[in-house]
């Protein structure tokens, strides 16, 4: 039904085979540091506007990759459509992020909950075709979904959060009843991302965007148990990658979950994630975002050294450390893909020069 790949680079990286340069791409690549992104947005009219209409959430898709040889497509989509869609009701309020309207804090709500109707989720499913047909092979699609317990602390905060008091308020005096939440989480989450796979993802990602504010021990039975078990029920067809913001002290059994990928972020040496994880997985990232900030030159040489960092071994994916900044210069993504592709294959070209 989809035209055949026509880079595939990104997928051979993640299952750790030979390619001809480091695949890169960007989380949030798709976003608000692009202004064509920005102007489709304004005609979209809000955030779940956007994201809620296929057509609309396939051509911001697509916008990067018109831009920047990237070797991997994201669908634009939002890690809060599986709570908003158990009825939570998610909006994005101007300048302060997402929000629900009936957070989940009592025992009550915990027991209202259930794995949603996938039909509510439609939109994302049509988006994800639509993306794959409009991709015509060019390079693969990621699909992705929040992990069980990063959708749990918007769930019981009701919003982001500088503390997370909620959530681990509930952690710590009820832990009955945040197990509930992740169970149901992570079944949802397993169904969600198994629909995506069959609309046409070739890869997907589960963001455990706050599995680092936890307390050793709290996030091996709060959090990684519980995307272990999305990772169980994958269709496992098609790689998965995991990505814990703060997870290096976690890094082990984080690659024992049964993902392909693991995402490190910048405060992770490659060369050192690499040592510790062997050729178990591979290793996805991991520049700060704010080296894009810091000119050219800076972009280049940063890249460089993260590349020089992870060496000449198969199963790495260029990426951020996390997601790309809003105010990002255009022209520094321009600098960054165009020098991981550049050195990449020039250190490859050499090293098989001299064996």
């Amino acid at each position: 039904m989809f035209a055949p790949l026509v880079n595939d680079s990104f997928l051979r990286a993640c299952r750790r085979q030979p390619t001809a340069h480091t695949p890169v791409w960007l989380m949030r690549q798709a976003g608000r540091y692009l202004p064509e992104y920005l102007a489709t947005r304004t005609r979209a009219g809000s955030f779940m506007g956007l994201a809620t209409h296929p057509e609309l959430a396939t051509e911001v898709t697509l916008q990067p990759l018109e831009r920047f040889p990237l070797d991997a497509a994201i669908l634009f989509s939002d890690i809060l459509t599986v709570p908003d869609a158990m009825g939570l009701g998610l909006s994005f309020a101007q300048g302060e992020g997402p929000r629900f309207a009936h957070p989940v804090r009592d025992e009550a709500a915990v027991a209202a909950l259930a794995v949603p109707d996938m039909q509510k989720l439609r939109y994302v499913f049509d988006a994800v075709t639509s993306i794959r047909h409009a991709l015509a092979g060019r390079v693969p699609l990621i699909g992705f979904s929040g992990s069980p317990w990063t959708l749990a602390c918007y769930m019981v905060e009701g919003a982001g959060s500088d503390d997370y008091r909620l959530v681990k308020s509930m952690l710590y005096a009820r832990p009955d009843l945040l197990h509930r939440i992740l169970a149901i989480n992570a079944e949802s989450v397993a169904v969600y991302l198994n629909a995506q796979i069959a609309a046409g993802a070739q890869a997907v990602m589960v963001f455990d965007s706050w599995g680092g504010v936890l307390a050793d021990g709290a996030f091996q039975a709060f959090s990684l148990a519980y995307t272990r078990r999305v990772l169980a029920q994958l269709d496992r067809s098609v790689p998965a990658i995991v990505f814990t913001k703060g997870g290096g002290p976690w890094l082990e059994p984080i690659a024992a979950s049964g993902a392909e990928v693991v995402g490190v972020d910048w405060t992770v040496s490659l060369a050192q994630a690499r040592e510790r994880v062997g050729d178990r997985v591979a290793l996805q990232g991991n520049l700060d975002p704010m080296v894009l900030f810091g000119g050219e030159a800076a972009v280049r040489a940063e890249a460089r050294t993260a590349l020089d960092s992870f060496g000449q071994h198969p199963g790495h994916i260029f990426n951020l450390g996390h997601g790309i900044h809003q105010h990002t210069p255009p022209e520094a993504v321009a600098a960054l893909v165009d020098e991981v592709h550049r050195y990449s294959q020039t250190s490859r070209t050499v090293s098989a020069a001299g064996k």
